[in-house]
């Protein structure tokens, strides 16, 4: 409590244990003026459902939001909180995969601003970054997209590598029906696992328990992004494919650690040095595809600031009255 007081002198919210018939207890948030404790009411706060967060921003809205965020690396303003839940098992009860929700709130004082529904915020700039690594790291003549994986974040990143330009594609996943779906909105193919390899623009989408893009399958000029690998023990290119790349990431710490590239990294074949931010190309402060010849490789495993930069474009599309979504009292 002592500190709790000391925290009051100084204006600053703090929370206080309290005991309540017996029971330890918490109240919060104390909004603390000088002298005295005050309660608060929380405001009302927009909840956007999985459907609101995608009429709010476009692919192409998202493309450009993710790649500001990489060059400034900054939240403008906002703080998340990302609950997110993955269910492979999901598939069989009917229900998806990832779910869950993000809390936005300001980071100028910390007051609620938003609750969004996480699996599309995720899809989004999922999507988004495979557009972008493509733009930056692809040679300039790659048209032809193949997607090794259909399923929700697979079909975010076709659409927003159509949005950005890239296709005919070629759809492939271990369900048909996911593939065919797929190619059919789009108008691309369904085709092997070989022949979406075979396109100039290659992103692979899979859960990650095996590979997926083998060393005899790489050749010059390819790019590749790979997004499923998100935890340890997962990677969807055997350890011979990725030291054959020339090596970008969003960011070295996740990436080294349960990304595409840790395999690699534990096996003692790519280190620090051999890997570049994609950030630091897009600021121009490294070099990212240097001749038409090499085969590049990008390993995203998702960073807040692209979820922030999502939420941004959510929100001030609510402003401006583009999407409406009801409001809750917290």
């Amino acid at each position: 409590m002592a500190a709790a007081m000391a925290a009051a002198s100084a204006g600053v919210a703090a929370a206080c244990a309290i005991s309540i018939r017996g029971r330890a207890g918490w109240c919060w948030p104390l909004w603390v003026t000088p002298g005295e404790y005050r309660r608060v009411a929380m405001p009302e706060v927009p909840v956007f459902d999985h459907d609101a967060v995608m009429a709010a921003v476009s692919p192409e809205e998202a493309i450009e939001r993710v790649r500001d965020a990489f060059v400034r690396h900054a939240g403008g303003g906002l703080a998340i909180l990302k609950w997110v839940t993955s269910f492979p098992a999901n598939r069989e009860r009917g229900l998806p995969v990832v779910m869950g929700v993000v809390a936005v709130s300001s980071a100028d004082d910390g007051r609620p601003l938003a609750l969004m529904d996480t699996r599309a915020v995720t899809a989004l700039r999922t999507g988004a970054v495979a557009a972008v690594a493509a733009q930056e790291l692809a040679r300039e003549d790659a048209r032809t997209a193949g997607i090794v994986g259909c399923g929700l974040h697979g079909r975010w990143a076709a659409r927003c590598l159509a949005a950005a330009e890239y296709g005919p594609g070629v759809c492939y996943d271990a369900d048909p029906d996911a593939a065919g779906a797929l190619a059919g909105e789009l108008g691309w193919e369904v085709g092997t696992r070989e022949e979406a390899l075979a396109c100039d623009v290659v992103t692979c989408v899979t859960p990650g328990f095996e590979p997926v893009v083998f060393a005899s399958d790489l050749r010059p000029g390819l790019h590749l992004s790979m997004l499923g690998a998100d935890g340890p023990g997962k990677a969807e290119a055997e350890i011979d494919a990725v030291v054959a790349c020339k090596l970008f990431c969003d960011e070295w710490e996740q990436a080294s650690h349960g990304g595409e590239l840790t395999p690699a990294v534990e096996a003692g074949r790519v280190r620090r040095e051999d890997v570049t931010d994609l950030g630091a190309v897009l600021r121009g402060t490294a070099p990212g595809r240097e001749s038409d010849e090499e085969i590049t490789l990008f390993d995203s495993t998702g960073l807040a600031i692209q979820d922030l930069a999502i939420c941004h474009a959510v929100l001030e599309a609510h402003a401006a009255g583009i999407v409406k979504a009801p409001a809750v009292r917290l």
